[in-house]
This record gives C-alpha cells, structure tokens and sequence, in this order.
C-alpha cells in the first residue's frame, strides 16, 4: 500500500523522536531528498567509536571471536550491513541485500525457482535478463512465458496455480519504455495464484521516483551499477523484500554463493546514493527537454513524460516521476547509427544512469543478444536510439544532439527552425514485388549502372587467417558494371579486364532442373548449393582448361547467383559489362568488387528489393559525341536504402564463396560499405565481427602492382607450416601484428590527432608491419624492390606489401606535402622497372548505384558482333508508351581505362552506400 505521504513528497519512514519536550506534535517524516544523504547506524551495535560521519570501511575478510555478530565477510561485514540498512529505509522495505551486480541480483532470485517451475516475464526487458532466462529455460528446465506484460489481461492465461512460481515484471520497459501496472497484475498474480512471487526489475526508476514494494510486488532488484551509484565507478546490485521467509531464503543463497557486495563497493554505493535525488532530479528534468525536442522532430519519441505515451495515466499513478532514460525512432538503422556516431558529449555505452549522458542503439549492444527474429516479433526496432541523460547543462546536451542530427542527415536548419528531413525509406518507393506485371518492363527497359570500389589491407595481412585485427579501407580505384536489356530471351557477359571474355547463354537451356532458388526475403544458406555449381560447369560451359584464366570462376559466380535468385516466371534478358580500375589479381579485392557489381545488378534486375522511387528526371549536357543521359535529380538525400545495402553484401558474400572457397567477407563489405572497416576472424578467443573506424580520414597511397602472380592458398599454408614449426616465434609475431592494427585503428579514428602527427605514425607503423610479415615469409623479392625504390632518397617513403604478399601489390604511404614532382619520378622510375603504379586515395564511399529515368532503345550497332546475337528493340507499342533513350553500353565498354573513373562519375547523380 502507497505511503499517505507520498503525493506530497514526503515517506512514512522511520525518523528521530522528538528531541525537545516542549513540542506540541511530532515532527514530519524525512523527505526522499534528506533520507538519502541522512546515514544512520542500523541498530546500537554499528555506532563508530569515533563518531565517524562516514561509514568506515571495514576492508577486512575476517572477524577474530567465536559467537560475535561478523565472522567472515562473505557471510556479513559492518560497512555493508550499514549500506543494506540504508537501502531499505529508502526503499520501503524491512529486508535489502547487497550483491556484486544487477544480474548477480536477479540469479539469486531466480535461484528460488524449481525445475518445472514457470515464470511469466514481459516481452521487452534487458538483453541480460533475457540471456539469463533462455539459459534457465535450455539447462534448468525452468518453463518462461513471454507476454505483453502491458495488458495486465494478457497474464491470465499462462497463470497457473501450483506451476507458476515467478512474474517478472519491468516498468518502464528497456529500451521502450512500456509502462506495466505493477499494481494491478500483482493483485491478479495474488488473486489467482497466491504461491507465485512478483519480482520487479526497478532499475530505470531507482526507489526515488518508485517503490513496487508499495504496491504489491514480493522482490525488488535494481543494477545499483545504474542510478543508486551514479557514477559507473563499481558494479553492484541490491534486492529488497519485506516477506521474512524470503529474505531468509535470500540470505542463506547469497552467502552460500558468496557474491555479497564487498565491503570498498559496499562504501562506494553508500557515498553515491546520498545524491541520488539531487541527481535525478536534473536528469529527469533535462529528459523532458530532450523528448519534447525530439517528439516536435517528429521523430518516434518514446519517454513516459510525453502526454501521449501510451500508459503514462497508470505511470502517473505508481511512479512519482518520468526517469532520465528516453528512445526514439529514426526509420532508417544507418541514419541511427551516423547520429550516434556524430554525438560528442553523448558517450556511446551500453549502460545508464551515470552522470554522464549515454547514448546507444540497443539492438546493436545491450540487447544484441537477443536474437534478431525474436527482436523483430517483440517490436523492438533496429534503428532505435536510446538516450540516457546525465548532469550535464541541458543546453549543451541539447546543442549537441541537435548538431549529430545535422550532421547524420536527420533534421536541417529551414524557416528559422529546425526540421526534420524526410527519410527516403520511407518516402513512397517503387513497387518491385515479384508479380507485378508493370513494374517488370519498367525495370528491364533501364541500363543499371553499378560502381564499387576496391580495398586495401592497410594492416594486419595474413595474421587475420590466425585471429589477429586487420584495418581495411575502400580505394578509389572502382569496378564498374553496367546492365543493358535485351528482349530475345538470353543473357550474355563481357568481362572486359579478364581476357576480354564475353558469352552468351538461352536462358531456357539453363539447368534449371538443378536449382531451388531462395525465396525473395530469404537467406542464402551458409554453404553453396553444390549440385547447382556442378551443374553450371558441366552443362552451361566449357571446361575449364578451355576457357582463358579466371574467366571460369567469374562466369559460374555470375550464373549461380542468376539461378538462385530466379523465383518466378520472368527471367530477365540483359547484357552485363564489367570494366575495372583495379589491377587484377594484385590482393585489391578486385574479386569482391566483381561480386558486388554482379550481386547489385541481379537484386535490381529480379526486384528483390526496393528502390527510392526517382524524382523528374532532369537533362545535363554530356560529352561530345555521348547520348543525352537522364541524371537524378539534387534533390532529398541520395543514399541507397541499407537493406539494400545489406542484401548485396549478403549475395556479395555468396558469390565470393563460389570464387574463392571461404572467403573472410571483409573484402566485400568494404566494397558495399566503404570507408573503413576492422575485422577479427572468429574461433581464436577475441571478438569478432567487423566494425567500422569512424571518424577515418582520407589518405592518399601510391599502390604497385608488383605484376607477379600470387598463389593466396600457398602463402596462407606456409605461414600455417611455420607457425606449427617455430610456435613461439609466430606467436610473438602475430600478437606484434596485432598491436600494430590496434594502434592504427587507434590513430584513424582519432579526431584530435594532428594530420601531421597521424601519418608520421603510420609510416612508422607500416614500416613495422612489413618487417614483421617478412618474418613470417610472404614478401617476394619484387616487392622487395619496390621497397628499396621507394624508401630510398630523395623519396624516404614507407611502403608494405599488402594481400597475401607473395608478388601482388604493395602500399606506399604518400604524405600530403609529398611535392607532385617527385612522385612523378618515381612512377617514371618505377615504370621503367615493368611495375604498374597507381596514385589513389583511400577511405571512399562505398556501392553506388545510377539509373536513368527513361527506359532506353538499344541499336543494333551497339551490339557486339557474332557469336552474341544481338537483343531486340523494344517493340513500337512499348515505344508509344514510354519515350526511350540510346544506350550508353558501347561508349561504356570503348572508353579508355584511364578515362573510365571521370567518364563513370560524370553520367548523372548517384546513389551512394
């Protein structure tokens, strides 16, 4: 039952006796605010001695005496016997206990439970929580029933007398902040089922702004980590209950266990809960501010304080205030993840309640755990943002929130206000569902232009096959892709880098009979469908010994994605022509590009995706003797949807497999991310995954192609031998590596570093890098070489080899104030030794994609000549219809390759990853 003093501020706790007879009424009880900083001894035995007005710290494990009160610290110490006593005094409680953390809490009340036994938890609750329930459920035969825990109705059903044993129950809910009536489901918990205990994670709330004990909940834990603390400087969590028989459980749990908060944690939470209410009190105060701010953006604003958050009236009746946590929606994962990126006083954390502002995205850090369709059916979004407000001027948190959403793209300055700007995913896009019969032609009519850029392993080559970091960023030399319709029922090819090959195949000669295509929306499974890949290579071409080099390999990845993608009736009839900057086969990712054009083109052509619908097309002048070409217009934010985006990388990722066996997948996210990106392989006991650096600045590299074949397989082997040879040299060498990728990846992504201090570092790191990949035996005397040319004078210049090493390419750092003379010389010189240079810049944009606004007209003239037959025109009805523009494929496959980059970007306005 509610304190009757608890809408005026006040609590009924206990507070001194009257100290002066001549008072006519007793005095008030103590406010929240003056209980928190007011610490008093739990009975006559724990008055200091000297009157000390902190609680000593009684840094002791044990007790001399037999009989006393202490003997062992895991069993009970002074300084946490005070901190227990406080905790219960402002929580409402007659029992409080002290452990090591908000989840050591939570097990030990788990661990009242039985097996068979069931619980009943909320369907929006913290990952940890989460975690610890499936573990409960999978090994200790624990039952756990998933509801909306919202609507109190939605309870009844899995209650059970004599089964149920436990509902677990959060409100708000993290990270949306559903509000739960903590009072009204305990009265049906107790109505229907009396044996069951309500336990309430109150963490979000802390016992200032509310109390669940009050209102019929049986245990109460928070993460003392959180708002009791403050600070982030210990890790701790606290129960309270006021049943004896559980308390009496609970004691008996935590000291058999032995996870009792220790005595320092035990001083450092009682010091930081004398400020709680001072604390919330800005915090939840700035919160406001902060979602009115982002509720008049527009944006999904999800904070009880708000007039329409749904529950706030049940809120407002148990709780005695809104909380500092808050979490909105942008509509777009990678808008959220650019404004995240962009905040400065907002530290990006998993946690909450510090003094400090937070900010995160749940669905990529505390609630990753959960498993994304299990997130997806409990309505948790992957773009949400969660907001944690700290101490901090408001003015200032809300300054600089304002500006990530500038800068992220999110809102602009306009008529003297800031709105938001329209997010393009969910603008009206065009309707590519399979079985729209309108949508086909429109698709197939189009060229599709496909640009994605190569990658450099900047660090860490080779040592990422045994589980060390490597840093690698996008070139701005690209692979480009371009698909031109044809209307006579066959595909064709045309790789212009690998042995001019070109081929055409009948679609219906395909050997379908072999292939289950992936449902639109699906996965393509982990392993390749082999059946379908033999059956490329027996039925649809030549042996491989009789095709030139590495056409094979290309052309069956090209066929295979083709098939497994074909869901339907209509196959589309086009031609693709691939053209390249990249040099072939010098450990460029030139593959991972080849894949991500082929992957892009396919998704577009077999309307798996969707695409921001095009604005009015708008003419620009082209080159002389060029066909007029449609542009996109400047208008709203050019970008490729991120499911886009991630569905290529996806079949990028497949068609890599089908070149190269296992593949890393690093070179082709960078082809479809750009930028940069590190990666950690997984199985070596790091973490892996890949993350991106931000904040990378471009750098400008002088790349050589070495013009030396590379035997990847035979290197990587090698190194393999070595490291079972000599374990101890290979080890102390890899982890060298990996200390270097540490520091660079700590260098990139530091905003404050000066330019000039950045690339001194890195030449040295690359120097360092090199060595140590000579130890390990996958340098080659050509790019030896280039070494020695590049580091002697007049240049001084540090250079590596990049790849698997053996021949391929190296990386020549080239500092911003390198004179543009020099560097001639040297590729003159570098030339005249029969290697290949190449001046770029790193850390680019990644996937782009144009198309025109018109369909086209194909000439005959602009097709290749016998044994490709050429495509049909679009019939005269269908030119009626629509107006049709000339191709640009034969300008495309003709012009020169160091004109191809400035001829590529000046076609129209692309839409970039």
């Amino acid at each position: 039952m509610a304190s009757p003093y608890k809408a005026s501020g006040h609590h009924d706790l206990p507070t001194p006796e009257p100290d002066s007879p001549s008072l006519t009424r007793p005095r008030q009880p103590y406010r929240f605010s003056t209980l928190c900083a007011t610490v008093d001894s739990p009975d006559a035995d724990h008055k200091d001695q000297h009157g000390s007005s902190s609680v000593p710290i009684y840094q002791s494990a044990t007790f001399k005496g037999i009989g006393n009160r202490y003997d062992y610290t895991r069993s009970g110490n002074p300084t946490r016997s005070h901190l227990e006593h406080h905790i219960a005094k402002i929580s409402s409680a007659a029992h409080a206990f002290s452990v090591s953390s908000g989840m050591a809490a939570l097990d030990v009340i788990t661990r009242l439970l039985k097996p068979g036994s069931e619980v009943i938890a909320g369907d929006d609750l913290y990952g940890g929580t989460n975690r610890l329930l499936t573990y409960l459920r999978t090994h200790m035969g624990v039952i756990v029933h998933h509801v909306d825990t919202t609507k109190a109705e939605s309870v009844i059903p899995v209650l059970q007398p004599g089964k149920t044993a436990m509902v677990l129950l959060e409100s708000p809910t993290n990270p949306l902040l559903k509000i739960v009536d903590i009072a009204g489901i305990s009265a049906l918990v107790k109505e229907k089922c009396e044996e069951a205990i309500v336990v309430v994670d109150n963490t979000m709330m802390s016992p200032y702004l509310q109390r669940p004990l009050e209102h019929g909940a049986d245990i109460v834990y928070d993460s003392a980590t959180k708002y009791l603390s403050g600070h982030h400087d210990l890790m701790a969590g606290v129960i309270t209950c006021n049943r004896d028989d559980i308390a009496k459980n609970i004691a008996f749990l935590i000291n058999s266990v032995g996870n009792a908060l220790s005595p320092f944690d035990s001083f450092l939470l009682l010091r930081g809960m004398k400020t709680l209410a001072i604390r919330m009190d800005r915090q939840q105060s700035t919160a406001m501010l902060v979602a009115q701010l982002l509720s008049k953006l527009g944006f999904v604003t999800h904070y009880p304080g708000l007039p329409d958050h749904p529950g706030k009236e049940i809120h407002d009746r148990i709780s005695d205030g809104y909380g500092a946590v808050l979490s909105f929606e942008t509509g777009d994962k990678e808008l959220s993840e650019r404004i995240v990126a962009a905040t400065r006083l907002w530290g990006i954390s998993v946690s909450f309640g510090c003094v400090n502002s937070l900010i995160s995205m749940p669905c990529v850090m505390s609630h990753a755990s959960i498993d994304p369709a299990v997130r997806a059916a409990r309505g948790l979004p992957e773009d949400l943002i969660r907001l944690c407000v700290g101490i901090e001027d408001p003015a200032d948190l809300l300054d600089d929130l304002r500006h990530a959403l500038i800068e992220a793209g999110a809102i602009t300055y306009a008529a003297n206000d800031f709105v938001r700007i329209p997010n393009p995913i969910n603008r009206a896009v065009e309707k590519l569902a399979l079985g729209e019969p309108r949508m086909e032609p429109l698709r197939d009519n189009r060229e599709w232009f496909v640009s994605v850029p190569g990658k450099v392993i900047l660090f860490g080559e080779h040592a990422v096959v045994h589980g060390v970091t490597a840093v690698a960023a996008s070139l701005d030399l690209r692979c480009y892709g371009l698909t031109s319709p044809r209307h006579d029922g066959k595909i064709s090819v045309h790789f212009t880098d690998i042995n001019d090959y070109k081929h055409e195949w009948d679609l219906d000669e395909l050997p379908w009979d072999a292939v289950v295509p992936i449902p639109k929306g699906d996965e393509h499974p982990e392993s390749l469908d082999l059946r379908v890949i033999e059956a490329i290579k027996t039925r649809a071409l030549p042996l491989e010994s009789q095709m030139p080099p590495k056409t094979h390999a290309a052309a069956v990845a090209f066929l295979y994605l083709y098939m497994m993608m074909t869901c339907s009736s209509h196959r589309p009839s086009f031609h693709f022509v691939c053209r390249s900057t990249l040099p072939i086969g010098a450990g460029l990712g030139s593959s991972a590009s080849f894949s991500v054009c082929v992957a892009t083109a396919l998704l577009i052509l077999h309307q798996r995706m969707e695409l921001p619908s095009l604005p009015p097309p708008t003419r620009e002048p082209t080159a002389p003797g060029d066909p007029g070409h449609v542009n996109l217009s400047h208008q709203g934010r050019r970008a490729i949807p991120p499911a886009l985006a991630e569905e290529t990388n996806r079949w990028a990722f497949v068609a890599e497999k089908v070149l190269h066996g296992n593949p890393s997948g690093i070179d082709n996210s960078v082809a479809v991310f750009g930028g940069a990106l590190s990666y950690v392989r997984p199985g070596f006991g790091r973490r892996s995954g890949m993350e991106h650096v931000q904040g990378f600045r471009s750098l400008r590299f002088l790349l050589v192609d070495s013009t030396v074949p590379r035997d990847t397989k035979a290197l990587v082997a090698g190194v393999a031998r070595k490291k079972s040879a000599e374990p101890a040299l290979v080890a102390q060498l890899l982890d060298a590596i990996q200390t270097i990728s540490d520091e660079a990846r700590r260098a990139l992504a530091d905003p404050e570093l000066p330019r000039g201090a950045l690339l001194s570092g890195l030449a040295a790191l690359i120097d360092e890098n090199h060595a140590h990949l000579v130890s390990l035996g996958v340098s080659h005397p050509a790019l030896e070489a280039i070494r020695a040319k590049t580091s002697a004078s007049p240049y001084n210049l540090s250079t590596k080899l990049t790849g698997a090493g053996g021949g391929g390419c190296a990386v020549t750092l080239v500092p911003d104030d390198f004179s543009d003379d020099d560097l001639q010389t040297l590729i003159d010189a570098l030339k005249a030794d029969g290697y290949q240079p190449y001046v770029t810049a790193v850390g680019g944009s990644g996937l782009g994609i144009l198309s025109p606004y018109d369909p086209i007209v194909v000439d005959q003239q602009d097709d290749v000549s016998p044994p490709m037959s050429p495509p049909m025109t679009p019939s005269p009805r269908d030119e009626q219809e629509e107006p049709f523009r000339p191709s640009i494929r034969r300008r495309f496959e003709e012009v020169d390759v160091g004109e191809l980059s400035q001829w590529a970007s000046g076609r129209g306005k692309w839409l970039y990853v």
